[in-house]
């Protein structure tokens, strides 16, 4: 065992030499003494092992052997660590080892240290806790400005419908000064801190949460319906909402009752908006109807008096900066109403944005809602419109207002005036639609959407046709249907049909809710339209891309699909109404081929004129041009050509039919080169003739001229 134990490892040889190299660079003594009674690294008698390996200390392992201050040879611990007296093992890794925090060496960074875990922070729920503690000082302080930029420095603007959610819930367990308070501070923070989109978003969060806030509140229902109607009283929620938000509730859900107690126990009470703004009475603040009149009575004293110092001390005194856009607007109000007025207006609004006094925002948002009433504010004062477009741009040159809004009101208009031509069409096309299915008379409604003048609307006209149709009988459906045949080929694009279906599959389920079998009839009316060549069954694939996946219209359209691959689709599809005229175009074909047959052999051109008016599908007389040339090239006879020529100069054809039927014999003219080698040389000859006789645009005739040598050479 002690023998054993005599060696030293190749490893600890190693680096017991270094040692001893780096202290005898170190210090020119043999010592390494850091005090007098420091012991030596080495002993000053080197200890020679022979060669059997035994050392001469009667069988102790040199690396064992130590000597004291008493010359005395000792036993210390393996591996050179401790006994009385040493230093411990040259690499010291005891666990134990202690580092002295008032040694002159001592080293920060040799301290252990251990990974604390920690969890990551949601910012949501970072910005929860930080609006209870905003919500509950404004509780306590009634500071609003605070309040609005305590929420603005929060940021995570994204996040403010949770604070309007919050904000109610809070005040809803409270006194009614609290939520008045509530009220007030929400009508403070619309549009300058927190959007509409926001204010709006917020309130379907706590409909949806009021079965919820029922369990802590007793007459939760009843209090929440009394914010929305508050809501909608001080103009942050639209009378819309209650509308809209109640179809995304389940009728039996607290929310809903919400909804139901809000429009018909207080929004449709007599007086109900003072009713509504005194509900909460108590409050520390005055309704805003209250600030209304005081702002009204302050700005005709300062045209009588024109102290601009005095109306911007009383602006202040009023102590609601939130509410300085209604200054603004009031301001401008009367200075259309009095023009003497206008220059002490322009003045005061001026002197009170350089003061600071009235912020940028909320000029901007003071003209911005005058903007908006124009119309309303036209019927009392004719040019209102003329003399606000003279205001702002004073405005904006004497810098009191921010030159954006120019940008933005012009945006606002151009939105305002699209709407206002979107809803004169839709009156225009229900008309129009109305008249249509009394009459049966194609070409008079064509007439009229073309007076209208705005095809960029053509898919609405299609969407508003279709879910007038859905609602009325087999007669007007099967109507419906052929109308679009006749529009594709006369002014409607596949693009205006295709996006019209897009948009009736969007709104199928608003529809299903007025008209119980809606899915269905729409499936048939878009299979039918692929059966009459308006759509082809790629556009089908189209039209689901651009609907959101798995949705109500996503499975009508393969419906329509299903109906479209089914045996004799054709047949039943064209009978989908109970037998209607849409078979008539199946029969229109029959019919027009008998009546040219019978003119080629010998009839009388005002004859075969009156069959072809008699046929009553003047959308349809496309066909009558191409079977008409298909039959010269047969016949090669060009009677035909005389039939063509009467029937355009009495009307009967219409140049686009004309060009219609050319379209579609040119498309067919590899196939038609089979049976008539010298079709397209004839059909060269036809355009040419047709062209003479001003039957065809002159666009078509170079087209197809340029056309057909490629068409040979291929």
């Amino acid at each position: 065992m002690a023998s054993g134990e005599g060696f030293l490892t190749d490893e600890q040889r190693e680096m017991l030499k270094i040692a001893s190299q780096n202290v005898e660079t170190a210090l020119p003594s043999p010592r390494l003494s850091s005090s007098p009674k420091s012991p030596t690294l080495l002993s000053d008698h080197q200890l020679k092992v022979p060669a059997g390996g035994k050392a001469p200390t009667g069988g102790i392992a040199v690396r064992h052997v130590r000597r004291s201050h008493s010359g005395k040879s000792i036993r210390v611990k393996k591996d050179g660590a401790g006994g009385k007296g040493t230093w411990g093992k040259l690499l010291d890794t005891d666990g134990e080892s202690h580092i002295d925090r008032n040694d002159p060496n001592y080293d920060s960074g040799e301290e252990p240290y251990q990974l604390v875990g920690s969890t990551i922070s949601d910012p949501l729920d970072e910005y929860k806790k930080a609006v209870v503690s905003i919500i509950e000082e404004y509780f306590s302080t009634s500071d609003v400005e605070v309040a609005a930029s305590d929420l603005k420095d929060l940021g995570s603007s994204e996040y403010h419908p949770y604070f309007i959610k919050r904000l109610v819930s809070m005040a809803m367990d409270r006194h009614d000064k609290e939520k008045e308070m509530a009220s007030v501070l929400l009508s403070s923070l619309y549009a300058d801190v927190i959007s509409p989109p926001q204010i709006r978003d917020g309130f379907v969060m706590l409909l949806e949460s009021a079965d919820d806030l029922a369990v802590d509140i007793l007459d939760a229902v009843d209090i929440l319906a009394l914010f929305v109607s508050r809501a909608v009283v001080d103009e942050i929620l639209p009378p819309a909402f209650i509308a809209r938000a109640k179809k995304t509730l389940p009728e039996s859900s607290k929310g809903y009752q919400v909804l139901q107690t809000a429009e018909k126990s207080y929004l449709s009470a007599p007086h109900h908006a003072e009713l509504l703004e005194r509900r909460w009475g108590g409050s520390t603040h005055v309704t805003v109807e209250e600030m209304k009149k005081k702002i009204a009575d302050l700005l005709r004293e300062y045209v009588e008096s024109g102290d601009t110092f005095e109306a911007c001390r009383c602006i202040r005194e009023l102590g609601v900066s939130f509410f300085h856009h209604e200054v603004v607007k009031r301001a401008l109000v009367l200075a259309m109403e009095i023009q003497t007025a206008e220059p002490f207006m322009l003045k005061l609004l001026k002197e009170a944005a350089e003061e600071g006094l009235i912020s940028s925002s909320q000029m901007v948002k003071g003209f911005a809602r005058l903007a908006e009433s124009l119309d309303d504010l036209a019927l009392d004062i004719p040019s209102a419109k003329t003399l606000f477009q003279s205001i702002v741009p004073k405005a904006i040159s004497q810098g009191w207002l921010d030159a954006s809004f120019m940008k933005s009101s012009c945006t606002d208009g151009e939105a305002q005036n699209e709407d206002k031509k979107l809803d004169r069409y839709k009156k225009e096309i229900v008309t129009i639609i109305h008249e249509y299915f009394l009459s049966d008379d194609i070409p008079e409604l064509i007439r009229s959407l073309e007076d209208l003048g705005l095809p960029e609307y053509n898919p609405i006209f299609l969407k508003k046709l279709i879910t007038l149709a859905m609602d009325r009988k087999n007669r007007e459906k099967e109507m419906a249907s052929v109308l679009l045949s006749a529009l594709h080929i006369e002014i409607f694009s596949t693009e205006d049909i295709a996006n019209g279906f897009v948009m009736l599959l969007e709104s199928a389920e608003d529809t299903a809710l007025d008209i119980l079998d809606a899915s269905n009839e729409l499936a048939l009316f878009l299979a039918r339209a692929v059966i009459d060549d308006v759509l082809v069954p790629l556009n089908l694939e189209e039209i689901t891309s651009k609907l959101p996946p798995n949705c109500s219209g996503s499975e009508t359209v393969r419906m329509a699909r299903s109906l479209i691959t089914a045996r004799h689709a054709g047949e039943r599809l064209l009978r989908c109404w109970g037998g209607g005229t849409g078979w008539a175009v199946e029969d229109a074909k029959d019919k027009i081929m008998k009546l040219l047959e019978e003119y080629e052999s010998g009839g009388v051109v005002a004859e075969a004129c009156q069959c072809i008016r008699d046929l009553g599908m003047p959308f349809f007389n496309h066909e009558v041009v191409k079977k008409a040339l298909v039959m010269a090239m047969e016949k090669k006879n060009d009677r035909m050509l005389d039939l063509l020529q009467v029937c355009f100069n009495e009307g009967l054809i219409t140049i686009n039919q004309m060009t219609k039927g050319f379209t579609r014999v040119k498309d067919g003219l590899d196939d038609l080169a089979l049976d008539f080698p010298n079709a397209k040389d004839k059909f060269s000859f036809y355009t040419e003739y047709a062209q003479k006789k001003g039957w065809l645009l002159p666009s078509f005739g170079s087209s197809a001229t340029e056309a057909l040598p490629t068409a040979a050479a291929s």
